[in-house]
């Protein structure tokens, strides 16, 4: 990211932050959410309210051959989150299959 690009992602993910503590998550929650942001953010190299649906169906097209099913779930919750209260704008559903069930050859997106 260039520098006007990381001063507006550093001012989004302090509001992030903000709106998980004031919508009481717990510590673990604000840490695993706020992880998902950077980690869509460094994914993509731009703050991630620039992203398009495709993009994050690429995004989590990778994630599922990389992370483990629950980091998939909880980057897409988190994501919702970021999108509903950060952003304040609808979140597209991405319908995601379960990896393992992509295991047996059905698709992932």
């Amino acid at each position: 990211m260039n520098t006007q690009q990381q001063r507006h992602f550093d001012a989004l993910y302090q509001q992030h932050l903000d709106n998980l503590i004031l919508q009481g998550k717990r510590p673990a929650t604000v840490d695993a959410y706020s992880r998902a942001v950077r980690r869509v953010s460094a994914f993509f190299d731009c703050p991630p309210d620039t992203l398009t649906t495709e993009q994050l169906r690429a995004y989590f097209r990778q994630l599922i051959h990389t992370h483990s099913w629950s980091t998939v779930k909880l980057d897409r919750n988190s994501l919702q989150f970021f999108y509903r209260y950060t952003l304040n704008k609808q979140w597209t559903w991405l319908n995601i299959v379960n990896c393992r069930a992509v295991g047996r050859g059905l698709p992932a997106l």
